[in-house]
């Protein structure tokens, strides 16, 4: 049996000096995870589609410390996540940590929802991470081949709709389920070979503008949730945290293929 090392425990969750891209930067959990990768020393490259909001945000973090920088693409355009790969490497020299944190819904009843409503749901959600995926995954190859003791870390946020069904939500569910099983076949592409991991995370219903008028304790769509949340609450962006920053770790070196659960208990009940 091979022994402990002292000096891997002690450092088994550390992303510093790592390169992480995020998507999604300007969204509730894109915001937080970048802030985090941040705060725990790695470089800080953000994506979105909005200028002004992307700005803001590297003068934030800058602030407080951070390095950071940011580059408006929108990732179901391939040109656009060409674009994005090249400028990350071009301002920090790699990619050592992917964070997929950007999506889109458009709640809608099958029989009233257009397939051209339903196709950008799956271009959003689904095709833009077979695209960003993609583009980053030959970014780490070559990195691994000039050198192979880099690991890539991939960690991709979905939902527990991937999971569960729901009304309205035909596109949402679906473009989920695709992306979780889009991991399993990642993981068998690129993790034996080149020492990828790839993960996803499934969140519940967690805080955000969008979802904030689900936390109203007097609601019956609160406590409707609660009926399902066997550690009493909602989700917030905080609470994913800890996972995206160990599957990004060397704490999470023999795990990967996985949709991981983060969602109180959710599927539980």
């Amino acid at each position: 049996m091979v022994p402990v090392n002292k000096d891997f425990v002690e450092n088994m969750f550390s992303v510093k000096g790592k390169v992480a891209l995020v998507t999604g930067a300007t969204g509730a959990l894109g915001c937080v995870l970048a802030k985090a990768y941040g705060y725990a020393g790695a470089k800080v490259f953000m994506t979105g589609r909005n200028d002004a909001k992307l700005k803001a945000l590297e003068d934030e973090f800058k602030a407080e410390g951070i390095d950071c920088a940011y580059f408006v693409a929108d990732p179901a355009k391939e040109e656009d996540v060409d674009a994005l790969v090249k400028a990350c490497v071009a301002q920090y020299g790699c990619i050592d940590i992917l964070a997929v944190s950007h999506g889109y819904n458009k709640p809608q009843n099958v029989l009233e929802q257009s397939v051209a409503d339903w196709q950008y749901i799956m271009d959003a959600d689904c095709k833009s991470v077979y695209i960003v995926t993609k583009y980053v995954a030959h970014q780490m190859v070559a990195q691994y081949e000039a050198d192979n003791t880099k690991r890539g870390k991939m960690v991709i946020v979905t939902s527990q709709r991937s999971k569960r069904g729901m009304a309205g939500y035909t596109g949402y569910c679906t473009s989920k389920g695709g992306a979780d099983l889009m991991v399993s076949c990642l993981a068998c592409d690129l993790s034996a070979k080149y020492h990828i991991n790839v993960n996803s995370i499934c969140p519940t219903v967690f805080r955000s503008d969008l979802t904030e008028w689900m936390f109203d304790p007097e609601s019956a769509v609160y406590k409707n949730f609660l009926n399902r949340e066997p550690i009493g609450r909602l989700g917030e962006p905080d609470d994913f945290v800890g996972y995206a920053l160990f599957l990004s770790s060397d704490a999470s070196n023999f795990i990967t293929g996985s949709n991981c659960d983060c969602s109180g208990g959710y599927l539980v009940v």
